[in-house]
């Protein structure tokens, strides 16, 4: 289970992946491309055009970790029916919560990855009132 949130950086967007600086500090690119190339396959990273193309990088993962928290919702709605009977008594529960925890994970990696899109695409981030 992940440990407690991290802190924001200062300047960047709520969500902002911890660890990477905020867009147009120094290395902020090189940081968002490692955190990208961490929610994609391992295999990803054997590809030079992820690095040197991080807009086309950022697309694909936007567009893995859609795939992956699509995949956790319906298993997260098929786990009961189908698994039930094959688990043990009382494993459900911890499953559906592993489940949850997951979709939660995927939740916020979805939106860091979105946001690592828009600023590696140059869209400056306004904050709402």
């Amino acid at each position: 289970m992940p440990g407690p949130r991290a802190q924001q950086p200062a300047g960047a967007p709520p969500g902002w992946p911890p660890g990477v600086p905020p867009p147009r500090s120094p290395g902020w690119e090189r940081s968002a491309t490692s955190w990208l190339l961490d929610h994609c396959p391992a295999d990803f990273r054997a590809y030079d055009a992820w690095q040197r193309h991080p807009v086309a990088l950022a697309w694909v993962a936007v567009h893995h970790i859609d795939a992956q928290l699509r995949a956790m919702r319906e298993c997260y709605r098929r786990a009961r029916v189908e698994l039930g009977e094959q688990l043990p008594e009382g494993a459900m529960p911890q499953v559906m919560e592993h489940l949850a925890a997951e979709g939660q994970r995927l939740r916020a990696a979805d939106r860091s990855a979105r946001l690592l899109q828009s600023a590696i695409q140059g869209v400056p981030y306004i904050p709402r009132l």
